[in-house]
Formats: C-alpha cells, structure tokens, sequence
C-alpha cells in the first residue's frame, strides 16, 4: 500500500491529498529516511511524522485497504 494511502486509512493523517503534500515537504521518514508518497509501506517499517514541533513516529504493525475506524489504531504501534 502507498505511504500516502497508508496515513489516511490509519488514520494519522486525515486527508491523502495532505498525507502526499507531507511526503512532499519532507516531514514524512520511514525507517529514518525521506519517503516519498509512493513508497510501499510494510509491516516492521518505522514510520516519523513531524507536525511543526511534534514528531510522532509509529511501527506498522498491519496495512489493509478497508479498515473502521475504531480498529484504525490497531495498524500501528507508538514507539
């Protein structure tokens, strides 16, 4: 699944269109690298979202396309 995508169906970021423009800008890392939006998430990758000071960095712990929202937390693991 695309970086971008992935963002949006867990629900870290709420919009794909701002998931792209943060791959983008550079605030997005995986496995501390810049990624583009097109990347291809896998499950053990670490992935680092800045939002100005706050850095937020998350393991992927599943990638599905469809996925509710009360399970959305369930793709991730706060490191």
């Amino acid at each position: 699944m695309r970086l971008d995508k992935y963002l949006k169906t867990a629900r870290l970021i709420k919009r794909r269109t701002v998931a792209n423009d943060a791959c983008d800008n550079g605030l997005v890392t995986v496995n501390g690298k810049p990624a583009r939006a097109s990347y291809d998430v896998k499950v053990g990758d670490t992935i680092s979202l800045r939002f100005g000071v706050r850095t937020i960095t998350v393991e992927v712990l599943g990638v599905e396309e469809n996925v509710r929202q009360a399970d959305a937390s369930a793709l991730y693991r706060e490191v």
